[in-house]
């Protein structure tokens, strides 16, 4: 029998609901990593759904009020001109009070002429960011003029993994370690105000809960008594049947039975990015001209220069930028490996290991923040200059591109290799 987990700080262990109890405000659920479809009660605000067979987070009963999320994104939007614009670290170097912040680091960059690796940095810190704000505030006025919020609505799951704010924020730790064997380093006073942005941000991330907002807005029917046609929507997760058009009913997405050509897409971005990791380890990654002298750092002999000062952000920094993105690499190709073969053993661990790739996938953008941070406080002509080298932005367009990969992985695949779907053994 199909059973549906609910875990709670408070409620019983013993809390579960079963397909054929039905109760008040149930609801049937299609998982969507593994398509078991399975009971799901009306939630209270300190519980959590969880797939019985994957262990997959389907819902929590979070509901913040629209009034909160508006607030919210009002602060971040008073916040982010102080944030990006005011200095976050000043040195003195060479009798001269130089200051850095994101945006003069994002315009180094364009002017030592990497437009691209400019862009990629400022999608993180200040695209998505906004992107959020401008949302959230568009959520509250909407409604009240009649507009759609579906693009909306769709919107918010696929910000998630691409605001780096917490990224950065290491980021500038490491800058302020790396410079310090040229100058001293104090902390600027935009620094407050970005550590405030990161927090409202992570916050805000933590609290949204776009199936409580899809349910507000666009409310549902019960899906009908037929469970094999039934499909769960990976936009919104409503499960139902198509419309006459083929869409999902709530959020007007195509509905398919799995992700159109998720294999060749995760493939495509998978090969692009092996390919484009080549030179971005072997080519250099930053240049520093000191006294005239020029100095190349690779990845790695900058971490190994960072460790001959401090070992433990040179670990941090090796992780990130080089365990990290080939991990992903290696993990990837054997979850796309396994489905094509027919692999139907071990599911929970590829399912752990696709969960724990797509989380620590966006920390490998922390060496291009670092880059970002260091070129605008370290440039003055030819006594002292630190300037990007070829490799950033291999390495920035292989990393953009490892994510996408797991995220155009669809992995139900793995579980239709299954031999016994309805085992709950899977181990």
């Amino acid at each position: 029998m199909k059973i549906y987990h609910l875990s709670s700080s408070t409620a019983p262990e013993n809390n579960v609901t079963t397909a054929s109890s039905p109760a008040p405000g149930i609801r049937r659920q299609r998982c969507p990593q593994c398509d078991l479809l399975f009971a799901l009660p009306r939630l209270k605000r300190n519980q959590h759904a969880h797939c019985p067979r994957c262990q997959a987070h389907i819902d929590s009963g979070r509901d913040w009020s629209i009034s909160r999320l508006a607030a919210m994104g009002a602060a971040m939007l008073v916040l982010m001109p102080f944030a990006y614009t005011e200095p976050l670290l000043n040195i003195q170097l060479l009798g001269v009070s130089i200051n850095a912040s994101l945006l003069e680091g994002i315009w180094q960059m364009t002017r030592q002429g990497h437009p691209f690796t400019a862009s990629m940095v400022m999608f993180c810190t200040i695209g998505a960011p906004f992107t959020l704000v401008c949302a959230l505030l568009y959520l509250f006025f909407a409604p009240r003029i009649g507009m759609n919020l579906r693009p909306v609505l769709l919107l918010f799951e696929r910000l998630k993994a691409w605001i780096m704010l917490d990224v950065y924020l290491v980021g500038l730790a490491v800058a302020a370690i790396k410079v310090r064997e040229f100058s001293d380093v104090q902390p600027g006073y935009g620094l407050a105000a970005f550590l405030a942005l990161m927090l409202l941000s992570l916050l805000t991330l933590i609290h949204l809960n776009p199936q409580q907002l899809w349910r507000r807005f666009y409310p549902q029917p019960q899906a009908g008594s037929s469970e094999t046609a039934s499909i769960v929507c990976l936009s919104c997760l409503f499960t139902g049947t198509p419309d006459s058009r083929g869409r999902c009913h709530r959020c007007h997405v195509p509905l398919t039975a799995r992700r159109s050509h998720s294999l060749q897409k995760s493939w495509a971005a998978l090969i692009a990015s092996i390919i484009l990791l080549f030179p971005a380890n072997l080519l250099p990654i930053s240049i520093i001209y000191v006294n005239g002298s020029r100095k190349e750092d690779t990845i790695f002999s900058g971490i190994i220069s960072l460790a001959n000062g401090n070992v433990p952000v040179a670990m941090v920094v090796f992780i990130a930028s080089i365990l990290v993105p080939f991990t992903k690499v290696l993990v990837t190709a054997t979850l796309l490996l396994s489905i094509h073969f027919n692999v139907s053993h071990s599911l929970m661990t590829r399912m752990r290991l696709l969960r724990a790739i797509a989380w620590v996938g966006r920390w490998s953008m922390l060496d291009l923040f670092v880059i970002a941070l260091t070129m605008s406080l370290v440039n003055r002509d030819q006594l002292l200059a630190f300037t990007m080298g070829p490799a950033a932005f291999y390495f920035g367009a292989a990393v953009f591109l490892t994510i996408l990969s797991v995220d155009w992985l669809d992995s139900r695949l793995l579980w239709d290799n299954n031999a016994r779907p309805n085992d709950e053994d899977t181990n």
